[in-house]
């Protein structure tokens, strides 16, 4: 068990790796479309990313359960701050997609990794704490990030990046003098492939988290267009409901999370956040001004928040596989979600503006009754990985 020093640090290194991942958000799409690409070419360029982390998180997952927390995040952290500086320097489309494939890759290995700690250094009674803290840092460097990548955009397309690799540069340097190993080496504890735990009925927890993604992306992917038809509102406006919505994810997370799954369990916090998801989805549909924009999608991110931390903390409690073989399956249905979303919600956008929040309700209603109908059997597996 590590020192209770270990998770504000992780929480630092968490934000700072969200940080620069946000920095280029903004910036991405104007920067491809500078050095040539076109609409097809940009949406190969953002999902190819996506793609190598749903293949290697696993694998990453798996290594880090063999060799160390510690080794394989400073790898992921390299690989972003690698991939930030060829996108600074790329003249040519290729050189993109290279740094896209090498930064997907490797990045793919932070988060499982980061979860995995947190499994490692807590409790079982306060492990829905330490995963909400890390959703709390993910949730708030995804709000600064794409902030100051617009602003430094100003000065070049390409500053930040730059600047994004810089802050990658500055986090290893961190991982490395602060952050402590989490495992122990010397242990002989044997455990399950992944994916004989995979087989197992915490499958479940996988499915419910790809359903939770694919609607969340959906409207990450929609909300916009959405929001400038039915309530006329711009992108600095939106910008700003995203910030309130991220604000607001970030203190569920990192302040609410623990105390709730410490009082009622996992999965009853997993429950009310899959409905008060659904509940938003289903306001969203009211919005017409920027108020309620912000109000309808807060409660939504409210209910949304609670659902990872919880996943993670209810599947390295019961999987027989080790904490990373387990973080890095669940990131990697995370990723299928995210690939998956964007292309439907676009698609249901299409035939009718409001489609991808009813379905997104509908998706939603899905896993809870999944979930609810699964819950039995996964209870039913629970052992003890500390």
């Amino acid at each position: 068990m590590q020192t209770k020093g270990a998770l504000p640090i992780l929480f630092v290194v968490m934000f700072l790796v969200m940080v620069g991942f946000g920095i280029i958000i903004p910036v991405l799409p104007f920067y491809a479309e500078e050095i040539g690409a076109n609409p097809t070419e940009l949406g190969l360029l953002m999902a190819v990313y996506s793609l190598m982390q749903l293949i290697f998180a696993p694998l990453w997952g798996q290594v880090s359960d063999r060799i160390g927390r510690k080794p394989v995040m400073m790898i992921g952290i390299t690989g972003l701050a690698l991939s930030f500086f060829i996108q600074a320097v790329s003249t040519e489309l290729w050189m993109l997609f290279a740094a896209r494939i090498l930064g997907g890759i490797l990045s793919s290995a932070n988060m499982p990794t980061a979860m995995a700690y947190v499994a490692d250094i807590t409790t079982e009674e306060n492990r829905g704490k330490g995963m909400g803290i890390v959703g709390a840092a993910t949730g708030l460097g995804f709000v600064f990030g794409p902030a100051i990548g617009g602003i430094f955009s100003k000065v070049s397309l390409s500053m930040p990046f730059y600047l994004a690799s810089g802050s990658s540069l500055i986090t290893l340097v961190l991982v490395f003098l602060l952050l402590k190993e989490s495992t122990n080496k010397k242990s002989t504890v044997k455990r399950d492939s992944i994916w004989k735990a995979f087989n197992s009925s915490v499958s479940v927890l996988f499915f419910v988290q790809l359903l939770i993604s694919l609607s969340l992306s959906g409207l990450e992917a929609t909300f916009a267009y959405f929001a400038a038809k039915r309530a006329g509102l711009e992108s600095t406006q939106l910008g700003y409901i995203f910030m309130i919505m991220g604000f607001g994810s970030a203190l569920v997370q990192g302040g609410l999370v623990g105390k709730l799954t410490k009082k009622y369990g996992e999965s009853k916090v997993i429950q009310g956040g899959i409905i008060v998801s659904a509940i938003g989805f289903g306001l969203i549909l009211l919005v017409h001004n920027f108020s309620t924009a912000a109000i309808f999608l807060t409660i939504f991110g409210l209910g949304n928040g609670v659902i990872r931390p919880s996943v993670s903390s209810l599947i390295t409690k019961m999987s027989t596989a080790g904490h990373g073989s387990s973080t890095g399956l669940l990131s990697s249905f995370d990723s299928l979600g995210r690939i998956m979303g964007p292309p439907i919600g676009g698609w249901l956008f299409s035939l009718s503006i409001g489609l991808p929040y009813i379905s997104g309700a509908v998706i939603s209603m899905a896993a809870f009754i999944l979930f609810v109908l699964f819950r039995p059997q996964v209870a039913a597996v629970k052992t003890t990985n500390m």
